[in-house]
């Protein structure tokens, strides 16, 4: 699996991150587990061609007590085996990247 990993991270910073996602309402029904939406504009046509039938898309999240693992592969909410659930493109994955990154630099958190 190709993953984005962020390691090394205290166990406030993990506090602080999932205080977030699950304000942002992303949880994902298991601990430690959270799905980041896809752009529109970052689907494949397949994907968008799927999205009332599988949609919607995301990636998933996992934290644990000192780690973030975001999964690069775009899976369908709605659907386990599908021709649209594919790794995520170049764009999406930088897109996605700088997301997270994003998102750790507007709590503070230093990477």
């Amino acid at each position: 699996m190709r993953t984005y990993c962020i390691d090394d991270l205290t166990a406030q910073d993990i506090t602080a991150v999932r205080t977030r996602l699950d304000e942002m309402n992303l949880g994902g029904g298991m601990a430690g587990l959270y799905w980041l939406p896809v752009p529109q504009h970052h689907l494949t046509p397949v994907q968008v061609a799927h999205g009332e039938s599988c949609g919607p898309f995301c990636l998933a999240l996992e934290m644990d007590e000192d780690t973030l693992r975001m999964e690069l592969l775009v899976r369908a909410r709605g659907m386990l085996r599908c021709e649209c659930i594919a790794y995520a493109s170049p764009e999406l994955r930088a897109h996605m990247v700088d997301y997270l990154d994003g998102l750790l630099a507007d709590l503070g958190i230093a990477v």
